[in-house]
């Protein structure tokens, strides 16, 4: 592994981190959303990530990369309110599966370990400051 495989590593973490934090934003946006039907309705969504452990066969691939983004299986919430104006001929009314409570602590989790990630490679330019300062 190279003498900048920090920078890479915590740079692919933090983008990985700002892909979380994106898709938390948009699952709270989608807290109150509804639909006529249970097919149209938000569901919510969570990035998957893989990590890349480098060798010496590839010593280029190192850090974490997003695999794809799926969305929850959890059933949405169907709620009778034939007055809604959304609401299909059963009177029903289907709202997003978004756990707020779950979402607010994925965002936290997420901040945190972008927080980490700018420390790690904060960390590391000083590091190498005073190894280059060492020279002079």
């Amino acid at each position: 592994m190279g003498l900048f495989a920090n920078f890479e590593i915590s740079g692919s973490a933090m983008s990985a981190q700002s892909v979380r934090l994106n898709t938390t934003a948009s699952n709270l946006a989608n807290v109150e959303t509804t639909a006529s039907n249970e097919v149209d309705a938000y569901r919510s969504r969570q990035p998957v990530f893989q990590a890349l452990m480098g060798d010496y066969t590839r010593p280029g691939e190192v850090g974490v990369r997003m695999l794809e983004i799926v969305e929850s299986d959890a059933e949405v919430v169907r709620r009778y309110d034939p007055g809604h104006t959304l609401a299909n001929a059963d009177g029903y009314v289907f709202s997003s599966n978004v756990n707020p409570v779950e979402e607010m602590a994925n965002m936290i989790s997420a901040s945190r370990a972008f927080q980490n990630n700018v420390e790690v490679m904060t960390t590391s330019r000083d590091l190498l400051l005073r190894v280059l300062s060492l020279g002079s």
